[in-house]
């Protein structure tokens, strides 16, 4: 699974002019699910994202995780983040897992990162979305279970 994950202030997912997904400070997640991933790449991914310490301490260093923070978690599913753009002008998606895998996937992350004590807020799957977001700071970190970067 492969993740662009952002610090943000405020996030909200709308599909069709109804917001379906909205939230104060805490990270957004745009999550690709890759072929061959499994359980235990949502159940890594959920864990990375709610431990991840990219919040600032009262010194100022990026130290505290979201669960630490108190802040919400959004996921939202994206398979154009396993898009390959190295030939040509047009991605290939062909390493995107197909939905019906996908899906269960994104659903066990959700649930997981709920266990582990983040709210969490999400899109709607294989929705066109409108994404508006406040990226603090900015902090983008890029994720991936299968450690390609």
């Amino acid at each position: 699974m492969r993740a662009v994950v952002q610090r943000v202030r405020r996030a909200r997912v709308d599909v069709a002019g109804e917001t379906v997904g909205e939230m104060a400070d805490g990270l957004l997640a745009l999550v690709g699910v890759e072929r061959g991933d499994g359980p235990s790449d949502a159940l890594q991914l959920a864990a990375k994202l709610v431990h991840l310490r990219i919040f600032e301490d009262a010194a100022g260093r990026m130290n505290l995780s979201l669960l630490e923070t108190g802040g919400s978690l959004g996921v939202v599913s994206q398979f154009t983040l396993l898009g390959d753009a190295r030939k040509g002008r047009r991605p290939a998606f062909g390493e995107a897992a197909r939905p019906e895998q996908a899906e269960p996937l994104l659903e066990t992350l959700v649930a997981e990162a709920r266990d582990l004590g983040a709210p969490v807020v999400t899109g709607r799957f294989q929705a066109r979305m409108d994404v508006e977001l406040v990226n603090e700071g900015p902090v983008t970190i890029l994720l991936d279970t299968h450690k390609a970067f």
